[in-house]
C-alpha cells in the first residue's frame, strides 16, 4: 500500500487551492487594447491558453455584426470549428451564425461563418478568379501558430497573403516566439499596421511538482534550478524505469493526487496505445459519485449516439471517471471525453500531446511522462511550444487558484530538458510556403506567371530569406511545377491554363492530377457509387500505415475498377517520380475498406478485418469524402461522376463517422 505523502515545503502552495471568489468580469488590459486596435487595422493577439483570447474575437464579431458587416473565424480543426459553431450559436444565435468544413456546409449566408482554414483559403481563391470582392469585412484565425505547421503551414500563409487589405485581420495564439517578425512582415505586405498585443500573464499561476515513486510530491525546482530531491533521483535512477512494467500504476497516481486535491488532470502520454492501457489500469471506482448531472449528461449523449454505447472504454468512463483522448479515437467518442470534461465529470484524461492544441478542457493539474514527443516519423525532444501548449490547460480561469504541471519520472522523462522548457519561450515561427500543384492551378486561374513570382517575393518565406540572405527558391519551385503542368496538358504554352486545366483547378487536393488523369481517361466507375468511393480512397490516404492484402480475395467489380483507375494514374505517377516530384503508393487495403462500409458493412466488422484504429478508419472515410465532394463540384464540365459522387459521398458520411 502506497502512503501519500507531500513535501512539507508544499503546504503553503498546497493551502492556494480552491476556487476563486468570484467577481464581476473586468477585462484586461491586454484585452482592452486588442479591441481597440483590431477596430482599426491588424491584429496580432499572443497570450497563454485560457487568458481570455476568444472574448477579444467575440467582442470584434459583435462589433462588426451590430453594424450589418460579416465576419469569418477560422480555426485548423473541425473540432475546434464545430465547438465554435456551438459557443458562437448560444452568443448570437444560432440563425446568425453558419458553419463551412469538409463535412459540413450549413447556414453559409449567415453574417458569422466559422469554418476551416482550408475553407477560407479556397474562397480566396475563387474570390480572386472571379474578381469579386469577399463578402466579410472581419477575418479571425485561431490558433495563429499553425502557420509554422510543416503540412499545413502554407494554408495560413497563402490566407496571409490573399486576404484582401480592406479586411482587418485578427490573428489568435499562445504560443509565437517571433511575433514582431511576422507583424513586420504583414505590415509590409498589406500596407498597414499590424499591431502586436501580449497578454504575458498566465490567468491561473502555474507551480511545478515531481512525483517520487512511490508517492512522495515535492517541489520541481527550487528557483532556476532543480530541486535538491529530484536531482537526487535523477542521479540514483539515471536510465531506469520507476516502476517494474511497462507502464506505472496510475490507479495509485490518481488517489495521490486526489489526497492532495490535485484533480482533475490531463496525463500526457507518449502513444495512443499507453493512454488506452492507462484507462485499462484504472479499476477503482471513482468517489466522485454521482452529482446529478453526470448520467443525465452522458445518457443525453448515447440517446443521440446510440453506437457508443458499445464503446469499450465506455464503462471506465462511467465507474473509474477516466478516459483516453487521442487520434485514434472516433470523433464521436473525444467528442464524449470532451463533454465530459468539460462539465467537470472526470478525473482524469489520458491523452497525447496533440490534444494540447485546440481542445478546451482545461484540469487543475498537468502530468507529464516523457520529455519527448513523435514528430509523425521519430520521437525529438519536446520543444518549448509544444510544452507550453501542454502546460496551458493546467489551471481553470474562473476555477482555480492555481494549477499545477507535474513531472513523472521514467525512461523517457528527462527532468534537465523539461526545466529548461519551464523557462524558455516558444520557438520561432519559420515560413513554410511551398508549391504545390492544387497551388499552382488555382494562382494560374488569376494571376500571370510574373504576377505569381510577386505573390512569392511578398511572402513571409522571402521574407526571412531576405533577413537571413537566403537563397530564393520559391520561384523555381514554382517554375518547375508549371512545366509539368505544361507538359501534361493543363497549361498552354502562354502559361494560361487549358479547358483540362481549369476544371482541374477545382480538385483542391494534395494530389489533383491523378485524379484529374482518370477522369480525363474515363478510368472511374459511373455505375455504382460504392466502386466509386473506394476507388477514390487510395487517392486520398495520406498517412504510412499499410495492410498487406491479395489482390484476388477483392470481390471481382471492385478489383476490375482499380485495376482500370491503376492503369490511368501509373504512368502519371511514373512520370511525377521522375520529375523529382513527391509522390506516394496507392494502398490497396483503402479500397476495400471504404467499399466495404459504402456497402453497408458494419463498422466493428471494417474495423476487426483491417485492425486499424477507429479515428484512422475515420480519417481515410473523411478525406475520402473530402476528395469526392470535390469531384462533385465539378457537375458543368463532369455532370455524370460528379452526380455520382454526390452520392457516394453521402453513403460514406455516416455514423460513427460523423455526429451533430
Amino acid at each position: 500500500m502506497v502512503k501519500p505523502q507531500a513535501d512539507p515545503a508544499l503546504e503553503k502552495v498546497f493551502s492556494r487551492i480552491g476556487n476563486p471568489d468570484p467577481t464581476p468580469f473586468k477585462a484586461d488590459p491586454f484585452q482592452s487594447d486588442a479591441l481597440r486596435a483590431i477596430q482599426k487595422t491588424d491584429c496580432l493577439v499572443t497570450a497563454p491558453t485560457g487568458a481570455g483570447k476568444t472574448w477579444i474575437a467575440e467582442r470584434a464579431i459583435q462589433s462588426i455584426y451590430e453594424r450589418g458587416g460579416r465576419c469569418w473565424y477560422a480555426s485548423p480543426l473541425k473540432a475546434l470549428t464545430n465547438s465554435k459553431r456551438t459557443e458562437f450559436g448560444e452568443t448570437f444565435g444560432d440563425k446568425n451564425v453558419g458553419i463551412l468544413t469538409g463535412d459540413t456546409k450549413e447556414n453559409s449566408d449567415a453574417p458569422i461563418i466559422v469554418g476551416t482554414t482550408e475553407i477560407l483559403r479556397n474562397k480566396l481563391y475563387d474570390a480572386m478568379h472571379r474578381g469579386e470582392a469577399l463578402d466579410c469585412d472581419l477575418v479571425i484565425l485561431d490558433e495563429a501558430h499553425f502557420l509554422g505547421d510543416e503540412d499545413r503551414g502554407v494554408v495560413w500563409e497563402e490566407i496571409m497573403i490573399y486576404l484582401p487589405t480592406r479586411i482587418n485581420m485578427l490573428m489568435l495564439s499562445a504560443t509565437i516566439g517571433n511575433s514582431g517578425e511576422i507583424a513586420g512582415w504583414l505590415s509590409s505586405l498589406r500596407n498597414k499596421e499590424c499591431i502586436v498585443i501580449s497578454g504575458d500573464e498566465r490567468p491561473v499561476p502555474l507551480y511545478p511538482l515531481f512525483l517520487h515513486p512511490p508517492g512522495k510530491i515535492t517541489p520541481l525546482l527550487n528557483g532556476s534550478r532543480l530541486n535538491d530531491a529530484a536531482i537526487s533521483w535523477l542521479d540514483k535512477n539515471r536510465n531506469r524505469r520507476s516502476f517494474r512494467g511497462k507502464l506505472p500504476p496510475f490507479d495509485t497516481i490518481i488517489e495521490i493526487m486526489r489526497k492532495f486535491n490535485l484533480l482533475p488532470a490531463i496525463f500526457f502520454l507518449k502513444s495512443r496505445g499507453d493512454c488506452d492501457a492507462a484507462v485499462n489500469l484504472c479499476r477503482h471506482t471513482s468517489d466522485r459519485g454521482n452529482n446529478g448531472s453526470f448520467e443525465s449528461d452522458l445518457n443525453g449523449i448515447l440517446k443521440d449516439h446510440p453506437y457508443l454505447e458499445n464503446h469499450k472504454q465506455l464503462q471506465s468512463l462511467r465507474y473509474s471517471r477516466v478516459g483516453a483522448h487521442h487520434g485514434g479515437q472516433l470523433p464521436a467518442w473525444k467528442s464524449v471525453v470532451e463533454t465530459m470534461m468539460k462539465g467537470e465529470h472526470l478525473d482524469a484524461v489520458f491523452a497525447t500531446s496533440t490534444v494540447a492544441a485546440g481542445v478546451n478542457f482545461p484540469a487543475r493539474t498537468v502530468v507529464l511522462f516523457n520529455s519527448d514527443q513523435f514528430n509523425g516519423s521519430e520521437f525529438m525532444p519536446l520543444d518549448a511550444t509544444a510544452f507550453h501548449q501542454m502546460t496551458g490547460r493546467a489551471g481553470r480561469r474562473g476555477q482555480d487558484k492555481i494549477g499545477f504541471m507535474m513531472a513523472f519520472p521514467g525512461k523517457f522523462m528527462d527532468l534537465l530538458h523539461i526545466r529548461k522548457l519551464y523557462f524558455s519561450r516558444p520557438e520561432k515561427i519559420a515560413s513554410r510556403l511551398r508549391s504545390d500543384f492544387s497551388m499552382a492551378l488555382n494562382l494560374l486561374l488569376s494571376h500571370t506567371p510574373e504576377g505569381i513570382r510577386d505573390i512569392f517575393e511578398r511572402s513571409f518565406a522571402d521574407y526571412q530569406h531576405r533577413k537571413k540572405g537566403g537563397k530564393k527558391v520559391l520561384w523555381e519551385d514554382f517554375s518547375r511545377h508549371l512545366d509539368f503542368l505544361k507538359a501534361e496538358g493543363f497549361v498552354d504554352e502562354e502559361n494560361r491554363l487549358t479547358e483540362d486545366g481549369i476544371w482541374t483547378s477545382q480538385l483542391r487536393l494534395d494530389q489533383p492530377l491523378l485524379i484529374a488523369q482518370c477522369l480525363r481517361d474515363d478510368a472511374f466507375p459511373y455505375e455504382n457509387e460504392a466502386l466509386l468511393a473506394a476507388v477514390i480512397a487510395p487517392f486520398a490516404y495520406d498517412r504510412s500505415y499499410n495492410i498487406t492484402i491479395s489482390r484476388t480475395s477483392l470481390p471481382k467489380r471492385l478489383r476490375k475498377a482499380i485495376d482500370r483507375a491503376y492503369k490511368s494514374a501509373e504512368p502519371l505517377l511514373k512520370r511525377m517520380t521522375a520529375a523529382g516530384f513527391d509522390t506516394a503508393p496507392l494502398p490497396l487495403w483503402t479500397s476495400l475498406a471504404i467499399y466495404s462500409w459504402a456497402s453497408g458493412t458494419e463498422w466493428d466488422r471494417i474495423v476487426q478485418r483491417t485492425k486499424i484504429a477507429e479515428g484512422d478508419l475515420a480519417m481515410l472515410i473523411s478525406r475520402t469524402a473530402d476528395s469526392l465532394h470535390q469531384i462533385a463540384s465539378l457537375k458543368d464540365t463532369h455532370p455524370r461522376i460528379a452526380s455520382l459522387a454526390a452520392v457516394a459521398r453521402r453513403a460514406i458520411l455516416r455514423e460513427p463517422v460523423v455526429f451533430d
